[in-house]
Order: C-alpha cells, then structure tokens, then sequence
C-alpha cells in the first residue's frame, strides 16, 4: 500500500499480562493499563470518561456498551466485535483496529490521531463532526457509513467499500479514494475540490456537473 504519510504505530510493551475488564470497577477513576484483554464479552457496561493505555483487546465482544468520552492511547483491538458501540467525543490516538466488527459503532465528536481500521467491517459507523489527523482505512467496508462535517487532514481510503457514504459537509482536498469501490457518494461537487480518484470515478462524478462523457472510439 502507497501511502504519502507514515501513521505512529501504537506502543505497547511486549510481556503483558492478562486481565478482566471488571478490573477498571476497583479504582475510584476507570483506567485500564499495560495488560491483554482476551476471549472475553464485555455485555451492557456504561462507563463515561475511561482511561486505556497500552492494552491489547483480543477476540473481545463489546454488546451494547457506551463508553462516550474514552481516551485511547495506544491501543489495538484485534478479531472484536464493537458493533453499535458508543465511542463518542473520545480521543483516540495511535490505536489500530484489525479484523473488527464496527457495524452501527459511533465515533462522532471524536478527535482521532494516528489511527488504522485494517479490514473491518463498519457499515454505518457515525463519524459526523470527528477529526481525522493521519487516520488509513484499508480494505475495509464503511457502506452507509456517515462522515458529516468532518475535518480530514492526511487520511487515506485504500481499497475499501465506500458506498453511499455521506461526506456532507465535509471536504476531500487532498484524501486519495482512487482504489476504493462505490456505486454513490452523498457528496458535493465543491467537497471533491482536490480529492484524488479514478480515471472511472471521474467519469461517474462528471454526471454531477450534468456533463455527458462521449467516447472516441
């Protein structure tokens, strides 16, 4: 994958130790540090202002949970489901998702810095009103996914599922779509300012401008 920037990958020390979620209900502030979080579900918990550092969630299943106002940090999620998870008006710096389910999941008001969703599946994610600094999407699926009134600065689509996403609001000078699958976008001729696409994108959004493309052949 070509990539015009460099993401901060997250750091996390090599030997840590297993823990359980519940862990957090111990202290008299929810903080989370140092540690793997694996095989588990996490069912029904509402915790507004956690702390997680250095931590690893493996194969964990979060069922209707709202953690609004999180700070990640140095973090990945690894084989999890998140789907309808409330993550709003977190801050989530260099965290990675790989291989997650993210269905429903809401992200908006969310500052998100270093950050990569690797082959996840986020079909109607919210992320109205979120900035993005150095945030990659790869070969993932974000159908119907709602990108309102965002602030994009170095982020990259790479061959992922982007139909009938919703940039309303939201302008993609400088964001590389190019290798991405689409039937529709909610967007505006003016959003596209500077935006990178195909050679076919292009001739799709020229219907926008109500222009008639003629082959030569």
């Amino acid at each position: 994958m070509s990539q015009s920037f460099k993401i901060e990958l997250p750091k996390i020390f090599s030997d840590l130790e297993k823990a359980n979620f519940q862990d957090i209900f111990y202290d008299e502030d929810p903080y989370l540090s140092n540690c793997i979080i694996a095989d588990t579900v996490i069912n029904k918990e509402v915790v507004e202002k956690l702390v997680v550092s250095k931590v690893i969630f493996k194969n964990a299943k979060f069922i209707d949970v709202s953690f609004r106002k999180i700070d990640l940090t140095d973090v990945i999620f690894e084989n999890c489901d998140l789907s309808n998870a409330n993550l709003s008006e977190g801050i989530i710096h260099r965290v990675n998702f790989k291989n997650c389910k993210l269905l429903g999941s809401d992200f908006s008001e969310a500052n998100l810095g270093n950050v990569s969703f690797e082959n996840c599946i986020a079909n109607l994610c919210n992320f109205a009103v979120t900035r993005f600094k150095q945030v990659i999407f790869d070969n993932s699926i974000l159908q119907s996914a709602n990108f309102y009134d965002c602030s994009l600065n170095k982020v990259k689509f790479y061959e992922s599922d982007i139909n009938d996403v919703d940039f309303s609001q939201t302008s993609l000078k400088g964001i590389d779509i190019s290798t991405c699958n689409f039937e529709k976008l909610n967007v505006s001729i003016e959003s596209l300012n500077g935006c990178e696409v195909s050679t076919e994108q292009a001739i799709g959004f020229a219907s926008l401008l109500g222009l008639k493309v003629k082959s030569l052949n």
